[in-house]
Parts: structure tokens; C-alpha cells; sequence
């Protein structure tokens, strides 16, 4: 039993002894894959506004910001339309949405309260910036400038690379005598929501 057990003894090292040996012989044969330098970026929900309606989206004529325009002699029923061309520069396609903004120090006498904006679609077919009858689309509904500020417009879906073209009415009801010589100034903002 002495022998058989001392048999054991030298047995049970000598296995595991052949066992590491075939594991590191097994490990010299063994061999590896990498995906090195692997990037990733995270896209984006830019968008520009076209400074020339005709210009195209090349690069000098895309603009973040533009000079607003400038409405006098505003009185009862007045209305006049600004067109406006937005281009999707985002990697994806955006969501469009625009609200008014404003400090009411800049609208003293509150015409924002008076002054209306009704957002059109606008297909621009023959590409030449002026507005003619065949190419109004939809009306987004009418607010006024305080509307616009709280509740804003949803402008829909602009795929990425494609220009989103709008007219935005501007108009009154009725204006009252102590408003005039009144002038406010308000600033208006596009916002892309990336899908």
C-alpha cells in the first residue's frame, strides 16, 4: 500500500507536470485578432439659414445668423411676407422648430401682443427666391409674436442636405391710435432636433 501510494505521489505531479507543459506548449500556438483605432462621432443638428434665396447652399452663402428684416408704417390690416430658406446641414435628418424670442424692454408698448405670424410651406419650383401664387403650400396656423414665444411652430421633417423653405406672414388686426410711433424689435430662432 506504502508503494502504491508513493506511486501516487510521483504520478499525480508527474500528470499535472505534462498537463502545464501541453497547456504552454498549446499557448505558443495560439494567435489574436485587433480592430485597432477604432472612432466613433457623434452627429449633428445643424442647420443654416441661405443669406440669397438664389445663391444655392455653397459654402459663403449659409449663414447662423442674419440680419432681420425691417417693417414700417404698420397700421390696422397690415401684412407683408418675409421669405426664408433653411438648409439642413446636419449629418441626419432634423426635426425644424421656431419660436419668437424677446425682451420685453425691446417692445415697450407690447405690439407683440397686436403683430401676427403665420409660417406658409413654400415650393420654390423654378428656384428664383420671389414668391409666386403657384408655390404656397400649407399654412403652420397664426399666432402672435407672444404665441410664437410660448407655444413656437413645429415645421416638420427637413432630410439631411435639403432646404426647408418657408414663407413667414406678418399681419395685424386692428391697431389703436396710442400705438403709433411704436417700434419693438424681436428676434426669431430655428431650432434642429436631430432623428
Amino acid at each position: 500500500m506504502k508503494r502504491f501510494k508513493r506511486g501516487l505521489l510521483i504520478f499525480i505531479p508527474l500528470t499535472l507536470l505534462a498537463i502545464a507543459a501541453a497547456g504552454a506548449t498549446y499557448a505558443a500556438f495560439t494567435d489574436r485578432g485587433t480592430v485597432a483605432g477604432s472612432s466613433f462621432s457623434v452627429g449633428s443638428g445643424d442647420i443654416k439659414l441661405l443669406e440669397s434665396l438664389t445663391a444655392g447652399i455653397g459654402e459663403e452663402n449659409l449663414k447662423d445668423e442674419m440680419a432681420g428684416p425691417g417693417f414700417e408704417n404698420i397700421g390696422p390690416n397690415w401684412e407683408e411676407a418675409y421669405l426664408l430658406k433653411i438648409y439642413n446641414n446636419a449629418t441626419t435628418d432634423i426635426n425644424l422648430t421656431s419660436n419668437a424670442n424677446y425682451e420685453t424692454t425691446n417692445d415697450p408698448e407690447e405690439l407683440r401682443q397686436l403683430i401676427y405670424v403665420e409660417p406658409i410651406e413654400w415650393d420654390d419650383v423654378n428656384q428664383d427666391g420671389i414668391l409666386d401664387s403657384d408655390e404656397t403650400g400649407d399654412s403652420l396656423g397664426r399666432k402672435t409674436i407672444v404665441k410664437w414665444k410660448t407655444e413656437g411652430y413645429d415645421l416638420g421633417q427637413v432630410p439631411q442636405g435639403t432646404v426647408k423653405s418657408l414663407i413667414l406672414k406678418f399681419s395685424t388686426d386692428e391697431v389703436s391710435n396710442t400705438k403709433q410711433g411704436a417700434g419693438a424689435v424681436f428676434d426669431f430662432e430655428f431650432d434642429a432636433i436631430q432623428l
